[in-house]
């Protein structure tokens, strides 16, 4: 029995086509499925929907967590390699390698190794310590997207400089991004669910690109604005869509991945700070006003915004043309399309060297209902049904009962307290550094983006911590999220104690490692408790009420004095508000397959 779990896991003895609301009986053989999230909660689900979501989850648990879904992970592609939990007991069926034995276990992942063809990996072990394991036919990939932080920090490495060079007040340069964001998160969000999850992908992060790199040849404060506000629509949108893509291409037993996938946000705000570093530091003015700050002599900033505009370009193109995205079976069942569905399956487990035992007349039988008509499933279709739909189709489920209600309102609470709290900071955290350094005697640019690179390194294990958390039992997501929240807090209160730099610079180290843990937490767990066939609007959601909150954050350091601890202090009091709020959620992901 998996120790995912302190109930037992569903058995599915699939052996033929399954009748309407018994969906256990699918394939020719056992597999290991995950109990649904809501457990016994009446959630007032279409049983057709239900039927069909649990045929799909047993596919996707056949085929494995191969390489396809590792290139989504996005971190290496490993070629004929299948990844399993590792605190799994492995089953008395435990694939078998010719001439090389049954699964190798590890901590986190688990490769079953049947080529004689090997290279090495470290892969950190149960002692906490990074050993060697043998791997087969590794290879890397770039296919991988740190724009989720990187953009919201973009706009605070270049706050100084580019309110020397134009002269506007500086909270500003925030609230073009709260805006875009806004907008981007409503959107992207909606029109996942209407157009599929593909396009999304892959067009939020070219838009960011593009007018990110824009941004670099900005004449004005306006123009800078206004190219900032439009990159943002882009970042807005990636965040829940990718969340949502990568939950729906992965095995329910991987589910914890999706919080490990937080250390690109680690990543991207390190590549951020690197980059920034060597940039702003050596080519800004040393005036602070427009007659003192003339453009030739503070060209750091827009040559950092021509590097990170140029990478997201970069890894667009990669979205685009390295890496195939299919569309998700998932959403496809949702919207009723089966046949693609089970196409997009097969061919899937084609890519990860493996098959699937999947048909179409498994769906179609677990659908048929008497006196339902095939749906005209085109996009133009769909979005003439929706038109329709004024009765909130996608949103009416995310609040159906009561647990559910409390369990979707408070994520949408909590994503707002933390949507305030972390740009009222780290929004203007270039300010803060530069005016603590100034108090004790040691500031300079220089000094500044050093110490944001040091903050950057130490918030990429909190997303590894993260991992290993989420599947403590009695902790589980939920414990996780709310202990790194208040701690995040906690450690915000205790940095306005600080006498000297160091001791500033460590409250921060500590802040920004349980602020990471925190986020990671967060972003996994959102779309676990959501549908698939509304996870796109309950991201959109939580999302829309993390970038409302957010617009408050600049309008707070407007009417605030930026030099005094007041911002810090309500920032803290906020993150402390979410942390004891999420103790009170009521599903644990923990343990559970998504639906």
């Amino acid at each position: 029995m998996s120790s995912m779990s302190e109930k037992s896991p569903v058995v599915v003895n699939m052996t033929d086509s399954p009748p309407l609301g018994d969906p256990e009986k699918a394939y020719t053989y056992e597999v290991e499925l995950l109990r649904d999230v809501y457990e016994d909660e009446d959630t007032g689900m279409d049983p057709i929907y239900h039927a069909k979501a649990r045929i799909l989850n047993s596919a996707f648990q056949e085929i494995g967590m191969g390489r396809y879904q590792v290139r989504l992970l996005p971190n290496f592609v490993l070629a004929s390699t299948q990844l399993v939990r590792s605190e799994d007991i492995l089953p008395a069926n435990a694939p078998q390698c010719p001439a090389h034995g049954t699964v190798k276990q590890i901590v986190l992942i688990t490769f079953s190794t049947c080529s004689g063809s090997f290279s090495s990996l470290p892969v950190l072990d149960g002692s906490g310590a990074f050993s060697l394991r043998m791997l087969q036919n590794v290879t890397v990939t770039t296919d991988f997207s740190p724009s989720d932080n990187l953009w919201p920090v973009a706009t605070t490495l270049i706050l100084t400089p580019t309110v020397a060079e134009f002269g506007y007040n500086g909270p500003y340069i925030k609230l073009a991004w709260a805006l875009g964001t806004l907008v981007g998160a409503a959107f992207w969000g909606f029109a996942s669910d209407i157009f599929g999850r593909k396009w999304a992908f892959n067009i939020t992060l070219f838009m960011t690109g593009i007018f990110a790199t824009a941004a670099g040849g900005s004449p004005n404060e306006i123009a800078l604005l206004s190219m900032v506000a439009v990159w943002s629509v882009g970042t807005g949108g990636n965040l829940p869509v990718d969340s949502a893509v990568f939950l729906e291409f992965i095995p329910a037993s991987h589910q914890y991945l999706l919080t490990i996938l937080s250390i690109w946000w680690a990543l991207g705000q390190l590549v951020g700070a690197l980059v920034a570093w060597p940039l702003i530091a050596n080519f800004s003015c040393a005036g602070t006003t427009p007659e003192t700050c003339p453009k030739s002599e503070n060209m750091g900033w827009r040559y950092f915004m021509y590097s990170v505009g140029g990478l997201m370009l970069l890894l667009s193109f990669v979205r685009f043309f390295v890496f195939h995205l299919y569309e998700s079976p998932r959403y496809l069942m949702s919207r009723g399309d089966d046949k693609t569905a089970v196409e997009i399956i097969h061919e899937i487990a084609k890519y990860n060297k493996t098959t699937s035992r999947l048909t179409l007349e498994m769906l179609t039988n677990a659908g048929q209902k008497p006196g339902v008509e095939d749906l005209d499933v085109s996009a133009k279709a769909i979005v003439a049904r929706k038109m329709k739909q004024v009765n909130l189709n996608h949103v009416k489920p995310l609040f159906a009962t009561r647990k559910l209600a409390l369990s979707t309102s408070l994520l949408i609470i909590i994503w707002g307290l933390i949507g305030l709290a972390f740009p009222l900071y780290n929004g203007f955290v270039t300010i803060f550094f530069n005016q603590r350094g100034a108090d004790f005697g040691d500031g300079s640019v220089y000094t500044t983006y050093r110490n944001l690179v040091i903050l950057s390194v130490i918030g990429v294990p909190g997303a590894i911590l993260a991992g290993w958390m989420v599947e403590i039992p009695r902790l589980g997501r939920n414990g996780t999220l709310a202990i790194s929240t208040i701690l995040t807090g906690v450690f915000l209160f205790a940095s306005t104690t600080a006498r000297t730099s160091n001791a500033f610079l460590g409250w921060n180290a500590g802040y920004t490692f349980t602020s990471n843990v925190m986020y990671g937490v967060l972003y996994a767990v959102s779309p676990e408790l959501f549908l698939t066939k509304d996870r796109g609007t309950g991201n959109t959601l939580v999302a829309l009420s993390n970038r409302i909150f957010g617009i408050a954050a600049p309008i707070i350091a407007l009417e605030s004095n930026l030099t005094t601890s007041v911002p810090i202090w309500i920032a803290a009091a906020f993150f402390l508000g979410a942390g004891f709020l999420a103790i009170f959620l009521p599903f644990e992901a923990r343990g559970h397959a998504s639906l």
